[in-house]
């Protein structure tokens, strides 16, 4: 899922994205009502859904899943945090390989849907600047896109045309759940 902040004239972006490593609807969990993103599936698959009566049932001081969420919920923000930053201050192709990257590790298969037209919106750019940004990755070999459909051919290429805040999310996803694992 794609958490997407929209503006007033309809224009959006992509603050965040969620897998099966999270969960949308931390607001219910937290008490504050509703997401100040709009979410958006990107790839389809399995989910659960539970009622947030249950959910704070299953999350009252002392029990595990309570824990479990609070770090989710800062791990979310550190990932919120380092898009604004990515988003403001690098260019659209690293930018890019960041978020194919993401989408990859989510999506748990090489290839998957991804139309020039969504990714545009997903890192707030216009349509050709996509196109621009795509066909340089693709004739390094790194993906291959077409027809609405992104498939990753060179993972550790893409990572290293990638900015450094696809591996810093990844470093404190791991530091915050190392921490759930002791």
């Amino acid at each position: 899922m794609s958490a997407v902040t929209v503006m007033k004239d309809g224009s959006s972006i992509e603050v965040a994205t969620i897998g099966n490593e999270g969960m949308a609807g931390m607001p219910a969990f937290l008490n504050h009502g509703e997401s100040p993103n709009r979410m958006i599936v990107q790839v389809e698959g399995d989910a659960l859904r539970m009622e947030a009566a249950t959910l704070l049932a299953e999350t009252k001081e002392g029990l595990p899943l309570r824990h479990l969420l609070f770090t989710y919920q800062t791990a979310f923000n550190y990932q919120v945090s380092q898009s604004v930053a990515c988003n403001g201050l690098h260019t659209v192709q690293p930018r890019c390989c960041r978020w194919i990257l993401m989408t990859h590790d989510r999506a748990l298969a090489d290839e998957f849907p991804l139309t020039h037209e969504f990714l545009a919106q997903m890192l707030g750019v216009r349509r050709v600047s996509v196109t621009e940004v795509l066909k340089p990755l693709q004739d390094a070999g790194l993906i291959r896109n077409h027809r609405g459909r992104m498939t990753v051919l060179d993972r550790k290429g893409l990572e290293k045309a990638s900015c450094e805040c696809y591996q810093s999310v990844i470093d404190e996803f791991a530091r915050l759940f190392a921490k759930t694992d002791a």
